[in-house]
């Protein structure tokens, strides 16, 4: 327990001789004798938990409109949000007693503010239903102690984050202070402030009990009807394949009976991924030991703040006239590792492979949820997380931007990936409480998925990045190759560090709130797409056709924009979910029935569209359109090309005259305008050429099949070379494309976010009569008018920025950025928020103008302007190909 020194010398020592050996002792053994039972500090142990249960503590019904299964904070929440929408024939099952798996030795901590505005509004919802509702509601107290929290930081960068989430704060009405060593030593005495670079200070954070929580939501679930069952352990999950060929859950059973359902939400915890087994639903966490101890009676401990060290990788919970002290190493002990006699003395967590929690409905079987991988932030994001679940099982959808946790983020390869899971499941633990910087990169798990262009852009120094286990460029490093190298534990379990690691040392110059030493880097490339001709790999992209008897149907339903146009065309579009938001947006090509030419085109004697999907987010996409084509009972096919093809995009003023070298086809305005597609010969080879741009500039895509991905890209750059062609990265997009305004999906287009408030209007055919999903809502949305609406804004002064900065219109929060960037060719910071007006109405143009904005970084504010059209191009002229 590395971590307990540096807790103890920071409060105890302080104020007295060092801690004589801590009593009710509670963590990871590394002795070779088991931990006594006796020093466990609560009365229920995990030894409890394997003893003979004395049967169900009610009688199972029959059937249930759903079935939770774990009676931990997950389950217990969204039980009681599900009774409180309305849904009441649900039953919870729990194995052995309510908290008697990971939540009974939580924390219980909650802090309000997080590196996330989705999280901030999860925790404020937790916090709400802890410290008021659940009282309102039952009489009963939860426990709740409101005793601050309190943030240390020992260097800049770690206070630099803090500011960030003091700024990001503001715009919640959420109260923190920034605090200096004697400030903090005023607010608590007993610190050590001698190391100390600053506080952060949250007076409304406090502490949930687990048990007192749990009973109370079990209790308010059961008064609406809900039923809950403690000694139940499940033995297994039907399942149903029904007329159309999907998966469907049926029953829950258990040795004291089956109850029939359509619905199953696994809660249980470090058992979540057993349960899904029961299904044939891939659960990828791993369960982790995590360690903490109690210490003795301290005096004047009382009241203090709850405080999390995050340089030193602890926390230190008020726990009475007590601390109780907890951290993450960098060596966790594995569950599957531990022997029989170490289980029962130890605490398990369960972790994921990018420290997010498992949710939603898993794409293989419909009907059953997730609701696990909390990390250990089960309690505290609990209540936010239980409502979200529950409205998804409802409503098919949760009401917040959920995808971060959706289950559909992680690519169909991966999640049952042993080597995968282990590994990034290991580095999330290890990096539990790092810095999150806007650039940060896993070192776990990487080269995955490689595209045919991965090796000779390695030679040409590509420092990549990793998505949906694709390697995709980031930037360009002009000293040499950074190949990113096997992953070494950090050196734990006696591993041998990686050294020389070019591409772990060029991601550690990245770890600043700063622009990064090879922001020129960046900028050259940028420029060079701008006046001169860059190639972009963007290979990752998800390449799917929609072929079949509903194909057209099907397509009208699920895409905003009129996509059956002529075959040749291609149509930007979004995709929606019932309540109007933006579940994708993507490229629809609609291709000409004919024989197949796989992986170029389909079989297809009818309707036949070919979607180009970002590659990050591609399952989630193909699970939105499945989910879709289901539930409406289209007759269609949907498939999976990505892997069958490459794709580079070259764009740039000159990107005409080196492809017309290349390509047997004319590129002229008139012979191939913007928007169209054919296929065509290169070097030799067949691709789909499309003339779209995703910078803003003259360009064309090239959707070439895998064998002939080399011999096409070595054509473009010896075709390049007199032009001074580039290899270019994804930083650079995001710094072309936001200069240029266009939206990145889950960034500043989130499934919360509907067309008209994105300013992506013109991506609906609302003038038609045409019916697709959502249109109900963004016709009742344009009625009304909008009470949100993104807006872009650019300040004066050269400071970095990347998101969740604070806007405030005439003094007053009415927002935050969404993503940021530096836009190099008008040399200012931009970035793009939603704003709301404070008074509840209309969010106008005239309200915009009107406006004096300033943006806040890190507690200090900047004057903004703010633009109802991009600043850069806004006539749309460079994608035409004219240029002044």
């Amino acid at each position: 327990m590395a971590f307990l020194g540096s807790a103890v010398r920071r409060v105890v020592l302080a104020v007295r001789p060092p801690l004589s050996p801590l009593c009710r002792t509670s963590a990871r053994s590394y002795s070779s004798e088991p931990t006594k039972e006796k020093n466990v500090p609560y009365e229920k142990t995990l030894k409890q938990e394997v003893q003979a249960s004395s049967g169900p503590t009610k009688p199972l019904p029959r059937s249930a409109d759903a079935v939770v299964i774990g009676g931990g904070s997950l389950g217990c929440q969204t039980i009681y949000h599900l009774a409180k929408m309305g849904m009441t024939n649900v039953v919870l099952l729990e194995r052995d007693r309510l908290t008697a798996g990971t939540t009974w030795h939580t924390a219980g901590l909650l802090w309000q503010l997080r590196p996330s505005d989705v999280e901030v509004e999860l925790l404020a919802h937790t916090r709400n239903v802890i410290s008021k509702d659940l009282e309102e509601e039952t009489g009963l107290h939860t426990g709740w102690i409101q005793n601050g929290g309190l943030f240390i930081a020992s260097n800049k960068q770690r206070l630099d984050e803090y500011k960030r989430l003091m700024s990001l704060g503001k715009v919640y009405g959420i109260e923190s202070h920034v605090l200096s060593p004697a400030e903090t030593k005023d607010l608590y005495p007993l610190m050590n402030v001698d190391d100390l670079y600053g506080t952060l200070y949250v007076p409304k954070d406090g502490t949930m009990d687990p048990a007192g929580t749990c009973t109370t939501l079990s209790r308010a679930a059961s008064a609406r009807g809900a039923t809950v069952i403690e000694n139940c352990p499940v033995t297994g999950i039907q399942v149903r394949t029904d007329d159309l060929g999907v998966k469907r859950v049926k029953a829950v059973e258990t040795s004291h009976g089956t109850i029939e359902t359509p619905c199953v939400v696994n809660c249980a915890g470090v058992w979540a991924t057993k349960l899904g087994e029961m299904a044939g639903v891939k659960v990828p966490l791993i369960a982790m030991h995590h360690a903490y101890v109690v210490t003795e009676r301290i005096e004047g401990i009382q009241n203090m703040p709850n405080v999390r060290d995050h340089d030193a990788s602890v926390y230190l919970r008020l726990q009475g006239d007590a601390l109780s002290v907890g951290g993450y190493e960098q060596n966790p002990i594995f569950w599957d590792e531990v022997s029989l006699n170490i289980v029962f003395s130890t605490l398990k967590q369960s972790f994921t492979a990018d420290h997010k929690p498992l949710m939603g409905e898993a794409p293989e079987v419909r009907g059953f949820f997730l609701g696990c991988g909390f990390n250990s932030a089960g309690m505290m994001l609990g209540g936010g997380c239980g409502r979200e679940l529950a409205h998804w099982i409802i409503h098919g959808r949760p009401e917040k931007d959920m995808y971060g946790y959706d289950i559909r983020r992680f690519h169909n390869s991966l999640t049952d990936n042993k080597h995968w899971i282990r590994e990034r499941s290991h580095e999330s633990y290890a990096k539990n409480y790092s810095v999150v910087f806007p650039f940060d990169e896993p070192l776990a798990s990487r080269n995955m998925r490689k595209d045919p262009f991965h090796q000779v852009l390695t030679e040409q120094g590509c420092v990549f990045q990793e998505r949906h286990g694709w390697e995709r460029p980031g930037w360009f490093n002009k000293e040499g190759p950074a190949p990113v190298k096997d992953y070494d534990y950090y050196g734990a379990y006696d591993m041998k560090k990686n050294v020389n690691y070019k591409y772990n040392e060029l991601l550690g110059k990245e770890y600043t709130f700063d622009f990064p030493p090879h922001h020129d880097v960046i900028k050259s490339e940028c420029l060079s797409c701008r006046h001169g001709v860059a190639v972009f790999d963007m290979s990752y992209f998800g390449k799917f056709y929609l072929t079949g008897p509903d194909a057209k149907k099907a397509a009208d339903w699920l895409f905003t924009a009129d996509v059956n146009k002529k075959p040749g065309s291609t149509v930007y579009t979004c995709m929606l979910n019932k309540r109007g938001g933006a579940e994708a947006d993507l490229t629809v090509s609609r291709l000409e029935p004919g024989a197949a030419n796989l992986p170029l085109a389909p079989e297809s004697n009818g309707d036949a569209y070919y979607l180009a999907i970002g590659g990050g987010v591609a399952e989630h996409n193909w699970n939105h359109i499945r989910t879709v084509l289901q539930d409406q009972g289209f007759r269609c096919q949907l498939t999976d090309h990505s892997e069958d093809m490459g794709m580079i995009s070259i764009q740039g003023p000159k990107s005409r005259e080196v492809l017309q070298e290349v390509l047997d086809t004319d590129l002229s305005n008139e012979a191939f305008p913007f928007s169209s597609h054919k296929v065509v010969n290169a070097a030799g080879h067949q691709v789909r050429a499309m003339r779209l741009s995703f910078v803003g500039e003259l360009g064309w895509e090239l959707h070439i099949p895998k064998d002939s991905c080399l011999p096409v890209y070595h054509a473009v750059m010896a075709a390049g070379a007199k032009h001074g062609i580039i290899n270019s990265g994804y930083r650079a997009i995001d710094s072309l494309s936001i200069e240029k305004g266009y939206r990145h999906w889950h960034a500043d287009l989130r499934p919360d976010d509907t067309p008209l408030e994105s300013g992506l209007a013109f991506t609906c055919k609302l003038k038609s009569s045409i019916p697709f999903q959502g249109r109900d809502r963004l016709e009742k949305q344009k009625e009304e008018g909008l009470r949100r609406r993104i807006v872009c804004f650019t300040i004066d002064e050269k400071v970095p920025m990347f998101g969740l900065e604070a806007i405030f219109r005439n003094g007053v929060p009415v927002g935050h950025l969404r993503r940021s960037d530096y836009g190099f060719f008008i040399d200012k910071t931009i970035g793009y928020g939603y704003i709301r007006n404070p008074d509840g109405g209309v969010v106008s143009a005239d309200f915009i103008k009107s406006g004096e904005f300033t943006l806040e970084r890190m507690g200090v504010t900047y004057k903004a302007k703010a633009h109802l059209k991009s600043p850069f191009d806004p006539e749309n002229k460079r994608v035409k190909g004219i240029y002044a």
